[in-house]
């Protein structure tokens, strides 16, 4: 692989800046870098990068066209991941269609292809978490931004194409670079400003306190650095099919908060405030990635991550956001 091009879109990005990180670490510098950074800041995560070249998304057909057989890989990030996004022909177009094409110039070039799928595709989750591709058709996403991942999934089953390509459904991930990223932000990012200069976390009391406590709500979080080193897994293995990528862990949003207090040093303040009503139907308490298929697939049977709560908060509050320095 070191001696060819390794495509990475969405590179500018959270996850695909952390990826073309990963890989410079590994000692890959073949980078074709892919993203359009418009008026945003997001260039800031590409600062230190070592790479080929950095192209704009809508150059990238033309380009491979006359480079595809120096391609080794292609791990494609690159899509509207705004969940609150509304115009669905945009989501289809950018997240589906160009996701179609590109696998589909893969497949022809016999190029690796690992694409970004989403946990958005679980919907509430009343169906499970499990990436078993015979229970795809069950899940239900609630809005279009998961719809236009679940919709490819769909496709690539369909055509039978999942023994050849890699999908993966990345959960709650936290860490350095997501600060281009506004409401989409992970709460860490959030919740920093208001410890800092009020000594206080805010929390929603539960939407459903017989099996919830306030701040007792999971979720699934998992640390860019382990999500970067696990994507990039999947360039030198044979393994393919759609996998979730979590810790499979449930953590709380009060075990969240303390962490990000004991980060700064500050006692914990954790106060609870009513969950909007236009919130409390679509609320998830729960979500945890079954990692079932991924570690029998990769023959493991321990944790997957390397990093656990307390210490990657620690690592992203002091490292990074503190310094306002990049992965």
């Amino acid at each position: 692989m070191k001696d060819r091009i390794i495509i990475v879109t969405g590179a500018a990005g959270f996850i695909g800046s952390a990826v073309a990180r990963h890989l410079n670490d590994l000692g890959y510098h073949r980078l074709l870098l892919v993203d359009d950074i418009e008026k945003t800041e997001k260039w800031k995560n590409l600062l230190g990068k070592k790479f080929y070249d950095f192209i704009s998304k809508n150059d990238l057909f033309s380009w491979l066209i006359d480079h595809a057989d120096e391609v080794g890989g292609i791990i494609h990030l690159g899509a509207c991941s705004d969940t609150l996004e509304k115009d669905g022909d945009y989501l289809m177009e950018n997240n589906f269609r160009y996701t179609q094409i590109l696998a589909e110039v893969a497949l022809e070039h016999d190029i690796r292809f690992i694409y970004a799928s989403s946990a958005a595709t679980y919907g509430d989750g009343s169906q499970g978490f499990s990436d078993d591709i015979d229970q795809l058709e069950e899940l239900r996403p609630l809005n279009l931004y998961g719809f236009s991942k679940h919709f490819f999934d769909l496709w690539a089953k369909q055509q039978g194409i999942l023994d050849r390509i890699v999908g993966l459904k990345y959960f709650n991930v936290f860490g350095p670079n997501e600060n281009h990223k506004g409401h989409m932000a992970s709460m860490v990012y959030k919740m920093l400003p208001k410890v800092k200069n009020e000594g206080v976390v805010h929390l929603f009391r539960s939407s459903d306190p017989d099996n919830f406590g306030d701040g007792q709500q999971c979720r699934d979080f998992i640390y860019i650095k382990d999500v970067a080193r696990l994507t990039c897994d999947f360039l030198f293995n044979n393994i393919s099919g759609i996998f979730n990528i979590g810790r499979g862990t449930p953590t709380t949003w009060n075990e969240l908060a303390s962490a990000l207090f004991e980060a700064i040093g500050k006692e914990k303040n954790i106060q609870y405030i009513d969950m909007p009503e236009d919130l409390v139907k679509q609320y998830q308490n729960y979500t945890c990635a079954d990692m079932q298929k991924f570690l029998k697939k990769h023959q493991k049977t321990e944790t997957i991550s390397t990093y656990n709560i307390k210490d990657a908060v620690c690592d992203y509050v002091q490292g990074y956001l503190l310094k306002d320095q990049r992965w």
